[in-house]
């Protein structure tokens, strides 16, 4: 039997397996390990030094179990991490034929081509809205458009808690939503900059005139790969396909890993733990 060769899926917890969920739609067949360093989530207010010592330290458990192409499908990650591990980590690392890839270039790629009027607003975490990246990366591929951004520092935690479709939520959607409206009446296009929030999509839409778009990223992200893929055959051969799924944590109550993100994957999860002490 040939040596498996999954395609790595990291978050810092759950939200991940949004991103994962359409990838596995797009892209069937194939072998994935999913990791969510949920024992040291949430990622979003530890500083870049942190985010990127522990991110580093996921991806290359990742690489030592096979994984030739790693995903950072967390946005605190790709803002923080990806850049220092792809132009310094991986090229001091020995075996110059791995890849990490994150999930901020691919929707700045193409964010503004959902906008008719210009003007969008990125929800998400402190710590990404506090990088930057996205108006950073966004500008380059659109630089006429006007980016907001708003930090919503209560959603993951409402999510995490399994809040997110009760009646209290929709006081702390509004919230932020109406922070970000008043930066201009122009906004038509909210990005849901962070993988978490798909779970509160519909109460984001709820709340916002129809003519406002709103724009989860794991489509995105899956398409990105597919054509990652195409252009690059060398990985794509790498990759094997025996159509599993595994899925690994760094909290050791496993049961409540499980319950949580099969709320976020749509489907059954079964992990394992895995200590990074």
């Amino acid at each position: 039997m040939s040596a498996k060769h999954p395609i790595g899926i990291f978050d810092s917890g759950y939200g991940g397996l949004t991103v994962f969920r359409s990838i596995l739609e797009r892209l069937p067949g194939y072998d994935y390990i999913y990791f969510g360093d949920n024992a040291r989530a949430p990622y979003g207010n530890r500083s870049f030094q942190t985010i990127h010592q522990y991110t580093w330290e996921c991806v290359q458990w990742m690489f030592a179990r096979g994984c030739p192409l790693v995903i950072l499908a967390c946005n605190t990650a790709s803002a923080k991490a990806l850049r220092t591990i792809q132009q310094r980590d991986l090229l001091n690392d020995p075996d110059q034929t791995k890849r990490v890839l994150g999930v901020i270039r691919p929707t700045a790629e193409v964010i503004g081509n959902y906008s008719q009027t210009g003007e969008i607003g990125v929800l998400g975490t402190v710590g990404t809205v506090r990088s930057g990246s996205y108006p950073i990366e966004i500008e380059h591929f659109f630089p006429d458009l006007k980016v907001h951004q708003q930090a919503c520092p209560l959603w993951v935690p409402l999510i995490e808690n399994g809040e997110y479709d009760k009646p209290g939520a929709e006081y702390f959607v509004k919230l932020y939503l109406d922070q970000v409206m008043a930066n201009s009446a122009d906004i038509d296009t909210l990005l849901l900059a962070c993988t978490h929030y798909p779970l509160l999509q519909d109460q984001i839409v709820s709340q916002l005139s129809p003519n406002i778009k709103v724009v989860a990223q794991g489509d995105i992200v899956a398409d990105s790969l597919v054509d990652y893929l195409n252009r690059h055959p060398e990985m794509e051969t790498k990759l094997s396909k025996g159509d599993t799924q595994r899925f690994y944590t760094t909290t050791d109550d496993t049961d409540d890993f499980d319950h949580h993100a099969s709320l976020f994957f749509r489907a059954e999860v079964r992990s394992e733990y895995v200590s990074m002490k």
